[in-house]
């Protein structure tokens, strides 16, 4: 029997100057700053890059609320620079890998940092701890093949928590392109969040974040009372 379901609308995300970027899958490298994994509890000199994912409807533009998710009691924030690709393909040589890219944004990978404890100390997936609904607020995307360089920081009620530089990561655009590349087959429309400096902590309604990327657009939320 054949089901006459409606097809679900395509994500999305603002491109800065108008117009928008339709988003295929949204991938996320885990402790790419050397700082912040020290602050997870790992060692940053012996783990190659490490990739979850987010579902794309997880995106939300610039529109200024966040709802505060359910089920959580420590839910944090994560600066990100966050890659657009605009072109795909598999096992991408290092010195090709910025021939995919479309444009930049500054993201937040919020964080049921809770959930994200429970499951790592039970040895189960992460999912309910990062994908979930509204996880990934995203500013305007800047079309550009070039990565940013310069200051990334966090403010949470004009309080600086976050700050480093965007070369201060461990695998740079490049290679964490061509490595993730190395796993699945990329493509037109994927975003990949390339991991956040030290300085995650937890924000409630009513906080508002402000992520910052030197030549970007800021991304900045309001969070909410939870929803219901």
């Amino acid at each position: 029997m054949r089901l006459h379901l409606p097809a679900p609308p395509t994500p999305a995300t603002d491109v800065v100057g108008g117009g928008a970027f339709p988003i295929h899958r949204v991938y996320c490298v885990g402790r790419n700053y050397a700082a912040h994994a020290r602050e997870m509890g790992s060692d940053p000199t012996r783990e190659p890059p490490f990739f979850f994912m987010k579902p794309a409807d997880a995106v939300v533009p610039p529109r200024g609320v966040v709802p505060y998710p359910p089920a959580t009691r420590d839910y944090q924030h994560e600066v990100e620079l966050v890659v657009a690709l605009g072109d795909g393909g598999n096992a991408v040589p290092v010195e090709r890998a910025l021939d995919l890219v479309w444009g930049y944004a500054v993201g937040l990978d919020m964080t049921r940092r809770d959930l994200q404890a429970d499951a790592k100390k039970a040895g189960r997936p992460w999912d309910m701890a990062k994908g979930f609904d509204a996880s990934a607020p995203l500013g305007l995307l800047h079309p550009g093949k070039k990565p940013p360089t310069g200051a990334i920081t966090l403010h949470v009620n004009g309080s600086r928590k976050q700050a480093a530089r965007v070369e201060d990561m461990i695998w740079n655009v490049a290679e964490t392109i061509a490595q993730l590349s190395t796993l699945v087959t990329l493509a037109p429309g994927d975003l990949i969040f390339t991991g956040t400096p030290e300085g995650v902590g937890p924000v409630v309604a009513g906080d508002t974040l402000v992520g910052h990327v030197d030549g970007l657009t800021d991304v900045e939320v309001t969070i909410t009372k939870p929803a219901g």
